[in-house]
């Protein structure tokens, strides 16, 4: 693992809403909210017949939770064209799915207030487990119809090459 430098004037966390997320080389647009990077193991428990009666515990099974993304609805087909990747109800008898291509890598950016980039993750084979085209719609309310999919994925890590920004100073 790299050693890091700390930036010694920086005091406060960085912010949940100065964001991109990128596949295929690009960032996805729009994209208004990403669900949570959580991972769960499981615990083994196990003792010895001469242990005393408590138990010991090791490691088990990782588990990495699906990850949402919301966006406002466009024109923009790119959750619809994912999605349709692993069933598209058009393509026929036969052709509704296409799983030779339906997983992604994500590289999910962090940016601080000056808009540098503070942290990645990069999110490993995922692919479209759940995809909401349109939001209940409501000619009462007064909102943004928002799309989403449900990404599963084998894994996560945070991208150590993406060193901590030195944030400009604007004081003349």
């Amino acid at each position: 693992m790299p050693e890091f430098t700390v930036n010694p004037t920086r005091f406060d966390p960085y912010k949940n809403f100065k964001f991109r997320v990128r596949w295929d080389g690009r960032c996805v647009a729009g994209v208004s909210k990403v669900g949570a990077l959580r991972r769960n193991t499981e615990v083994v428990r196990h003792r010895s017949g001469g242990d005393t009666s408590s138990s010991r515990k090791s490691p088990g099974r990782t588990e990495y939770e699906p990850i949402v993304l919301e966006r406002g609805v466009t024109h923009d087909v790119d959750f619809e064209q994912w999605a349709n990747k692993v069933w598209n109800w058009g393509a026929g008898p036969g052709s509704e799915a296409s799983l030779k291509d339906f997983r992604k890598d994500l590289i999910i950016e962090v940016y601080n207030e000056a808009g540098q980039l503070a942290i990645a993750y990069k999110v490993y084979r995922c692919w479209v487990s759940e995809y909401q085209a349109l939001p209940e719609l409501d000619a009462n309310a007064n909102a943004v119809a928002i799309q989403t999919i449900k990404l599963e994925n084998e894994g996560w890590e945070r991208d150590y090459s993406v060193a901590e920004p030195q944030e400009p100073s604007y004081i003349e």
